[in-house]
């Protein structure tokens, strides 16, 4: 298989796969995750040969580099932020980038939130994943993303939407309202 791909789902636990943190966070063979700084990093951003950055915040100015096309998508972090109202634009723009043989860089302040949004709904919307599929992919190549819970339930309203069913809930936990695949790793906190 090749590595760049998004794999058939079954295949996705047996990958290896060596996360990125810092820099840019390879989702597919045409989509890139990180943070502002590294899409204004012009070496980085030419290096991946990026065609395209969507820029999914209110305050991150993006340094311009020629031959590169930019969307602005400005939300902010905030559960109650409406970034579903951009999903299927910004999915059907990282589609067409990817048709057009470009490679698309998504990102927000940090490249944990509104940027990992919008990448799981385009995996929802164009490899026809589920949503836990889709976060888990994308966690495995960006392992600190954590979408807010406003952005979970849109998420969650997008893959029924899209697919009919869905694969995640909202559940209560001892740090408020999270989404079913939190669940092990808070578990056994305590609320303060």
């Amino acid at each position: 298989m090749d590595a760049d791909k998004v794999p058939d789902v079954n295949d996705a636990p047996r990958l290896q796969i060596t996360p990125r943190v810092a820099g840019l966070g390879k989702i597919t063979e045409h989509l890139y995750l990180s943070s502002g700084k590294a899409a204004n990093d012009s070496s980085m951003v030419r290096g991946f040969k990026i065609t395209c950055i969507i820029n999914a915040t209110e305050n991150v100015t993006n340094i311009p580099i020629p031959a590169v096309e930019y969307v602005r998508v400005p939300v902010a972090d905030s559960p109650l932020s409406q970034l579903s109202d951009h999903f299927d634009g910004v999915a059907d723009k990282i589609h067409r980038v990817h048709e057009q043989q470009g490679r698309v860089l998504v990102h927000c302040n940090a490249g944990i939130s509104r940027s990992a949004t919008l990448c799981l709904a385009y995996l929802m919307k164009h490899r026809s994943m589920t949503l836990v599929d889709a976060h888990d992919w994308v966690r495995s190549r960006r392992p600190i993303i954590r979408p807010n819970s406003g952005f979970w339930k849109q998420l969650i309203d997008y893959e029924y939407k899209l697919h009919g069913s869905g694969t995640v809930r909202m559940i209560s936990s001892p740090v408020g309202e999270i989404p079913d695949v939190y669940e092990k790793e808070t578990r056994n906190l305590i609320p303060c």
